[in-house]
Parts: structure tokens; sequence; C-alpha cells
């Protein structure tokens, strides 16, 4: 088992995982001041504090509807900081904080939060391939961890590996699971996801094979620049559509 060590006292795993999680909360609570009173509020767990599908729109989710109609190829990467209710925000952020530790340890901070961005953006492509016509939600991304430590797990062998990898083996067949029993599921993002977080875990490589270099850290803060700017842009052209 290898031991992840950031040389950056503030950006620890534990910073980068909050911020994650943070900025994801604070989109939701910002999608549901947008919605106002065309927010769904509902006895159904499912569908609970659910945002407008009009703001949702504006501030980034993808699909083939926005992309087609608006041509908001950006949402390839904003969508993944979108949720469409409490429930669904409350098992994601379960979920990475679960799986970012793990993708942290073995692929580094940096490699991390590439792998999220990047599987987010292949989860997305695919749903739009697949004809979803809206889709929000950190499920690409979190499939793509899942992708990246089940090619660890393999690859690595040993205890720990065969470790990591009958529990990662679990997590998918469960998404399999979740995708034919709940509806509203976006399969094609889910597969997307996990198909390019194996091909990024054997491209990128984990710290066994080699540590995180200058080029992991650029790619790591040119996609954090990105998303954030989008996401910032997104939020205030919202705001100004909607109060002015």
């Amino acid at each position: 088992m290898t031991q992840y060590k950031n040389t950056h006292s503030f950006l620890t795993p534990s910073f980068v995982m909050n911020a994650m999680i943070y900025t994801n909360v604070i989109m939701f609570f910002i999608s549901l001041v947008y919605s106002g009173k065309n927010m769904i509020l509902s006895f159904n767990p499912f569908y609970a504090f659910t945002p407008s599908m009009d703001v949702l729109n504006f501030l980034g989710a993808s699909g083939r509807f926005p992309i087609v109609k608006f041509e908001a190829w950006w949402s390839l990467i904003t969508a993944n900081w979108l949720h469409g209710g409490l429930l669904h925000i409350l098992f994601n952020m379960m979920a990475l904080k679960t799986l970012a530790p793990l993708v942290m340890k073995e692929f580094g901070l940096y490699r991390m939060f590439s792998i999220y961005t990047l599987t987010g953006i292949a989860g997305f492509l695919l749903s739009y391939f697949g004809n979803v016509y809206l889709t929000i939600g950190a499920s690409s991304g979190l499939c793509g961890l899942i992708g990246a430590s089940l090619f660890f797990g393999k690859s690595r062998g040993g205890e720990w590996g065969r470790l990591v990898y009958k529990q990662t083996l679990g997590w998918v067949v469960t998404l399999i699971l979740i995708g034919f029993l709940m509806p509203n599921i976006n399969n094609w993002g889910h597969g997307g996801g996990l198909i390019a977080g194996i091909f990024l875990g054997w491209i990128f490589g984990y710290n066994e094979k080699r540590r995180e270099n200058i080029f992991d850290k650029l790619a790591a803060a040119i996609f954090a620049g990105i998303t954030y700017w989008l996401l910032l842009k997104s939020v205030v052209q919202g705001f100004f559509l909607i109060y002015t």
C-alpha cells in the first residue's frame, strides 16, 4: 500500500475533497435559490428539493437538448457539478467521500481531479451520442474514479490490489443493478465514466508505477481553472437573467 504525501501544506487530500464537496453543495443550493417557487417540494424522497429544469439548463446541465439547441458543449464539464434533488446529491457526495481518498492515495491528488473531470466529460459526451435528453450529476466522474480504482486493483495485484479490485467490482455490480431498478438513471453516463476511468488509470499510471510530476499538476490546475470559471460564469449570468 502506498502512502500519498503532498508537499503543499494547504493543498491536502482532505482540502481538495472538501472543496469538491462544497462546490457541489453550493451549486445545488444556488440552483434551488434560482428556482424559487418553481422548485419541487415533495414527500417523495426521489423528487424532494428538485430544482427547475430551466435553471439547471442555464447553470450547465448537459445532454442532447442543451448541446443541440444551445451548442452548450461546455456543459460536458459543468453538468458534473449539478444535482437534481436532495437524495441525488446526498448519495453522490457520500460516494465521493469514499472514492476520492482511495484514488488520491494511489494515483495522487492531481491525477484524481483530472480523472474525475475527464471521465465526467466522457460520460456526458457518451450521453449526448446516446440521445439522453437532459442529464446532470457527479455520477459520471464518480464512475470514473471507480474505473481507475478497478484498474489499479487488477494491475497491482497482491493482497491490497485484490481487496481494492473486489471492492470496486462490487460497486460496478451495484451500479448495474441501480441502473436497471431505479428510474431516471443515466446508464450512458455511468458506462462512459467507468470505461474512461479504466482507460485513464492505465494511461496516467498510479504511484507505484510513477510519481506525480509537474505535468500532472499543470493539467489539474488547468481543469480546475476551466471548471470554476465556467461554473462562476453560469451563476453570474443566471443571476442577471433572473433578477434583472
